[in-house]
């Protein structure tokens, strides 16, 4: 058999999440919100019966995925090409600090798939890195049906638009991933079709 579905799905909150600032490339932890996000989130996640879990190298990934493979005993892999985006000079600033900065500016990385902070990646960047991890798994002969990507919400978004062949000027109207949320694609005729958008439990 060969691939027939992806999950993909967001780390739960972390200490930057929590006071709103940008994470990017930097290596932040969970909260033990977090941590009751990934646990709580796990038992929806193991109905989807995953082969194979692939993570992030970035902890909050790695850390969110163990929850889950721990639980159902499935292999996890680590991939760094499923980092967050890389935000440049913003990383590690609020939103507010970056406002203050440079007025206007996440307004248009928000409105423009092709545009990328000072020193960063832009969402076309992050879905082609991204991409080449799905295009992998296609072609092996390893027998995956359904792989869980335990990854970040900017790369999600751009992987999910990528998948979809939705034309880049209309990447910004996706809307962004809660944390612990997911996404579920399934692959029809050799095309994927989104089956969830921003899934999730909640209690």
């Amino acid at each position: 058999m060969s691939l027939r579905r992806l999950v993909l799905w967001r780390h739960g909150e972390t200490d930057f999440n929590a006071v709103g600032r940008m994470q990017g490339h930097l290596d932040s932890a969970l909260t033990e919100v977090g941590w009751n996000q990934a646990r709580f989130a796990a038992p929806a996640l193991a109905r989807f019966a995953p082969d194979l879990v692939i993570a992030s190298d970035l902890r909050r990934a790695t850390d969110t995925a163990t929850v889950l493979t721990d639980a159902i005993g499935v292999p996890l892999r680590i991939d760094k090409r499923l980092r967050e985006t890389h935000l440049g000079e913003w990383q590690g600033l609020t939103g507010a600090d970056v406002d203050a900065r440079a007025p206007g500016e996440r307004d248009r990385w928000r409105a423009d798939a092709t545009w990328a902070p000072p020193g960063g990646e832009s969402r076309v960047d992050v879905a082609d890195r991204a991409y080449e991890v799905v295009a992998d798994l296609l072609g092996t002969d390893e027998g995956y049906e359904t792989v869980l990507l335990a990854a970040h919400g900017g790369l999600i978004l751009a992987l999910t638009a990528r998948l979809l062949e939705l034309p880049v000027a209309f990447w910004p109207t996706l809307g962004g991933i809660v944390n612990c949320h997911w996404v579920e694609l399934g692959r029809h005729h050799g095309g994927w079709r989104l089956h969830a958008y921003n899934a999730g439990m909640t209690g």
